[in-house]
């Protein structure tokens, strides 16, 4: 019995004993958060670090809270994500299921930056499987945030997502500025889905301003289509965007709308639509027209369209007789390569009848041309060509006529 008395208590001591470390070393969040990060980076094949303090709370609803996270792929010079706080809760059936059972109550992210070639780069290397939705009963909020692509970034994001569910609707707030060089878009959109997955249903509204330079073009969109992912990258197919706008450039102020159609793709930091239809419609000296062809955004815009000019608006120079008395519709074909504030030279082919018009131009000029009227240059910026059948001048009449218009400061052609 002695012995057997002794050998008890010497159990019950050790217990006491390891208990006493294991409160010392549950006393120090560091540590705690430090292996839940390196074991978290293990499995997702990350290096996942926190200097800044940690908490953590392991009664009632598990909680834990980190501080200057820094996640990237070993030996990788750039990280995939940086945070000053991360907050998380998850219920403690989340975690007696090792992962099997993704239900967490809710994120906070402070000030995090995403770096989406990064988080490319650390995609590829992951290997297929089923993807898995996980359910936020109290949603996802981002402060502060910050994502960057090739030759863009949107600052300043704030992000509210009140609840997230696999097969249930999904709603999300989204405010920020979204800047590609000298064009910046700030934006406050409301945005729904169907349910969190591929071929589902997705809205966008709010408000969203271009702006550059001296000029902006405030909008109000309404954007729909359903998700797509594939080997042509992300988007939406049928996607159709409607907007009220305004060009808004020093006294200048036209209001019109918008249209656009076509599949949306996201893809080696280029956004394309493609094949594209656009109608924009409004008062004068705002031009009626339709067009097709295809639209990329990246470091640089590209448009390839081709259409008709409802009809020459009233206020735009009048065209000379006989041109300018027909009512028949303008075909053109548009063509830019270039900086997204229209700066640099676009290429336009202009018909009416017989007449033709080739020529390049730098959108600003021509703006600033037109607003000028009779107290301005009577010949446009532009170099260029016209041959039409006959024209009137100052009560004569001419046959075969070309004219050509040189313009030393327009570049070279854009290549057909």
């Amino acid at each position: 019995m002695k012995i057997r008395s002794r050998t008890w208590l010497i159990a019950a001591l050790m217990v006491v004993v390891l208990g006493l470390l294991a409160l010392r070393w549950l006393a120090h969040p560091d540590r705690v958060a430090a292996m839940i990060l390196s074991r978290a980076g293990t499995a997702l094949g990350l290096e996942i670090t926190a200097s800044g303090a940690s908490e953590y709370r392991l009664f009632g609803t598990p909680m834990l809270v980190v501080r200057d996270v820094v996640a990237k792929q070993r030996d990788a010079a750039t990280p995939l994500l940086r945070a000053k706080r991360i907050y998380l809760t998850l219920p403690w059936s989340t975690i007696r299921a090792g992962g099997a059972e993704l239900t967490v109550e809710r994120i906070e992210l402070d000030a995090p930056q995403l770096d989406i070639p990064a988080l490319q780069r650390w995609l590829a290397t992951r290997p297929p499987s089923e993807t898995k939705i996980p359910t936020l009963t109290d949603g996802l909020q981002v402060d502060d945030g910050r994502v960057t692509g090739e030759g863009w970034s949107i600052e300043a994001l704030d992000l509210e997502l009140p609840t997230l569910y696999p097969q249930r609707r999904v709603h999300a707030q989204a405010s920020g500025r979204l800047i590609a060089g000298d064009v910046r878009l700030p934006f406050d959109v409301h945005a729904v889905l169907i349910k969190p997955a591929i071929g589902a249903g997705f809205g966008l509204a709010g408000q969203l301003s271009v702006e550059s330079g001296d000029w902006k073009l405030p909008t109000k969109p309404v954007l729909g289509g359903r998700l797509h992912s594939g080997t042509d990258g992300v988007g939406l197919d049928r996607m159709k965007l409607a907007a009220t706008a305004r060009y808004v450039a020093g006294d200048t102020d036209l209001p019109f709308v918008l249209g656009f159609a076509g599949p949306l793709r996201y893809r080696e930091g280029k956004l394309i639509v493609a094949p594209a239809g656009a109608v924009v419609r409004g008062r004068d000296p705002v031009p009626h027209l339709n067009a097709h062809g295809r639209i990329e955004y990246g470091a640089a815009l590209s448009l390839q369209l081709a259409g008709a000019i409802a009809e020459w608006p009233v206020s735009w120079p009048a065209l000379p007789a006989p041109i300018g008395a027909s009512t028949s519709p303008l075909p053109f074909a548009l063509q830019y390569a270039g900086k997204p504030d229209f700066s640099d030279v676009a290429a336009l082919h202009l018909q009416r009848d017989k007449t033709q018009f080739d020529g390049r131009f730098r959108l600003p000029e021509i703006t600033a041309w037109i607003d000028a009227g009779t107290a301005g240059s009577p010949l446009p910026p532009l170099d260029g060509r016209m041959s039409t059948p006959a024209l009137e001048v100052s009560g004569a009449q001419l046959r075969g006529v070309e004219i050509e218009i040189d313009d030393p400061a327009i570049a070279e052609p854009v290549v057909q």
